[in-house]
């Protein structure tokens, strides 16, 4: 990655795994950070060896993971409701970074056909075991093929953000609808937090997005930006771990309040912890 032409903007721990130290570069053309360095593909795998790695997991130990997957079984619903909003007609869904299956559980249950792509192979032998297939990655799957595409918080682990982004465009029909779930490093819980802010979480975050940022990705590919949408639960979920980053401690009423602030400003301005993108062929 080419950073000559970026402005430096913030130097940031990875608090979970290695606690090596990360910059992030600003490009203001693009109104995006991107992680430096960016950890080659063959050491990748070993940042995300960590426990608090919840989504590539099922398991509910601990009242912040019972919490976790409660709120999850909301999202899960709130996010079939607006695919079958957007895509009355059922058909096939790909979902990008599937995880343990749940969302793809989800889908199928109502009648949609399921493909997932998930590199994990913990979390991908967890999803098979709720009877979700998977091919190993885009390549294998024909032009214009998914009626929908999700990749909820996937983008930002992307290496090839290019490449993913033509691939999009590829397989999506010319009707379809793609949804890009992402974090928001204009939110005010990335601005409190700073350097703490467990969403940056590099370096297996290589790129931190902004509305602007999202838009104009995908305009080069012609594909529109249709409608941003909020993550409210994000907001309080992020705030307990940049809690215990910065303080070693699950603060969570400090937590609770500085995530319901976040969502009471981005009333007025529009920047919630992460949002929800969806995008058309234009």
């Amino acid at each position: 990655m080419d950073i000559s032409n970026k402005k430096y903007f913030l130097t940031v721990k990875d608090h979970s795994v290695s606690k090596e130290i990360f910059d992030l570069y600003h490009d203001e053309a693009l109104d995006m950070l991107m992680t430096h360095p960016q950890p080659s593909l063959d050491v990748l795998g070993k940042y995300y060896e960590s426990e608090d790695y919840i989504s590539h997991t099922d398991n509910k130990r601990s009242l912040f993971e019972k919490a976790y997957h409660f709120v999850k079984g909301i999202a899960l619903k709130n996010k079939l409701n607006l695919i079958n909003e957007l895509q009355p007609k059922k058909g096939t869904i790909l979902d990008i970074g599937a995880g343990t299956g749940e969302f793809l559980n989800v889908t199928k249950d109502n009648g949609w056909k399921t493909i997932g792509i998930e590199p994990s192979d913990r979390a991908k032998g967890i999803a098979i075991s709720k009877g979700i297939d998977f091919v190993k990655d885009t390549t294998e799957l024909e032009n214009h093929s998914f009626d929908v595409i999700t990749m909820w918080h996937v983008l930002e682990h992307v290496p090839d953000l290019d490449f993913q982004i033509k691939e999009l465009k590829r397989l999506l029909k010319p009707s379809g609808s793609l949804i890009i779930a992402v974090p928001n490093f204009k939110s005010f819980d990335a601005k409190h937090y700073k350097e703490f802010w467990a969403a940056y979480d590099v370096p297996i975050h290589f790129w931190h997005f902004s509305k602007k940022a999202i838009q104009n990705l995908f305009a080069k590919e012609n594909m529109q930006l249709e409608k941003i949408l909020p993550m409210k639960f994000d907001s309080f979920y992020v705030s307990l771990l940049s809690e215990k980053y910065k303080t070693g401690k699950m603060n969570f009423i400090k937590a609770f309040f500085i995530g319901l602030q976040s969502n009471l400003k981005a009333k007025r301005n529009l920047e919630y912890s992460s949002h929800i993108y969806v995008l058309k062929n234009s």
